[in-house]
């Protein structure tokens, strides 16, 4: 369905004409919600591959980076107010003209709004569906020092990651949990599926019986600090969906944190996805180990497509599951 507030943009004359360029669209947003914009002249500006997917799908362009000047630039917030800053500062770095930015109240928009009018900057402002679009305009305040580093930066453990990557600041505490939760040999063959910035895979590779560990991530940022991070001949990088990614042989064992948002929203279905990839990937004698918050209704979706399930360890917080024998379900995608 269209985007609320960006039809009341549209109908304000906001959006600059479609001959006049490109609109560089950065953030987290369906490409339905952008169906009142000029589609000839949408690039879409993700890091992700399942947008650089759907774009495919859709029609839509879509790019890493915008590297040239684009007539205007549309901001939708991710929650992670550095990240957030970062887009912005982006977006009026690389447009002509008007940058509109929306979010939600829950996205930190009127935060956001309060520390551009200080700046001077802010327009107009449309309030719509718990939510709030302003509109800036490139050139007229310097916002230099919300730009993000062109470079993964060093954390704790000699790691290096990004803002706006999963756990940036440090190890996640339940793939901490999980790796500890390991057995001392794993099988030769290995993925780990939303790996982010390569923790796991790291603590994997300790393990010499590992031939082969295959590292699949949706977000290509994430995924550019684990090239950093895991420096291992051993490793294969994928930017890719996990959901839906196979490897060319079935694999000993898949180790996984999976996500549960999908963009704004918290998504089971999401992790329950990533478990039926894995059984997957499996061979007959795999396993599966995966960490989760401890209120997540994973057990169901395991005991679908696994003959055994058993939980290893865990806390308050976080639970950690074991699941051995795929089951052989219609659909499944067999793997030689």
């Amino acid at each position: 369905m269209p985007h609320p507030r960006l039809s009341l943009a549209r109908d304000a004359g906001l959006f600059a004409p479609a001959d006049a360029g490109d609109i560089a669209v950065f953030g987290a947003i369906d490409a339905a919600n952008l169906d009142d914009l000029p589609r000839e002249a949408v690039l879409r500006v993700s890091s992700l591959k399942t947008d650089h997917d759907e774009c495919a799908r859709t029609g839509l362009r879509a790019a890493l980076q915008a590297t040239e000047t684009t007539a205007q630039a549309i901001v939708v917030l991710p929650r992670a107010k550095v990240l957030a800053r970062g887009l912005i500062a982006r977006a009026l770095a690389v447009a002509n003209g008007r940058v509109i930015v929306d979010g939600q109240k829950t996205d930190g928009i009127d935060s956001i709004l309060k520390d551009c009018r200080k700046r001077g900057q802010v327009d107009e402002v449309i309030a719509k569906a718990h939510g709030k679009l302003f509109l800036l305009q490139a050139g007229v305040a310097d916002f230099a020092d919300w730009a993000l580093p062109d470079t993964p930066q060093e954390i704790a453990g000699g790691f290096v990651t990004l803002p706006g990557v999963f756990s940036a600041d440090g190890v996640d505490p339940a793939s901490n949990l999980l790796a500890g939760a390991l057995p001392k040999t794993l099988g030769k063959t290995v993925a780990d599926l939303g790996a982010g910035w390569g923790y796991l895979a790291r603590v994997m590779l300790e393990r010499p019986e590992v031939t082969e560990l295959h590292l699949v991530e949706n977000d290509h940022s994430a995924l550019d600090c684990a090239r950093r991070n895991v420096d291992d001949p051993r490793a294969r990088f994928h930017w890719d969906d996990a959901t839906t990614w196979r490897p060319e042989r079935a694999l000993d064992a898949v180790v996984m944190n999976p996500p549960f948002h999908s963009g704004r929203a918290a998504d089971p279905g999401l992790g329950q996805s990533f478990i039926a990839s894995a059984a997957a990937c499996l061979a007959p004698h795999g396993r599966l180990w995966l960490v989760a918050n401890r209120h997540l209704p994973y057990e169901a979706a395991l005991q679908t497509h696994f003959a055994q399930v058993d939980e290893i360890a865990g806390d308050n917080r976080f639970k950690v599951l074991s699941a051995h024998r795929p089951t052989r379900n219609k659909g499944r995608h067999r793997i030689g």
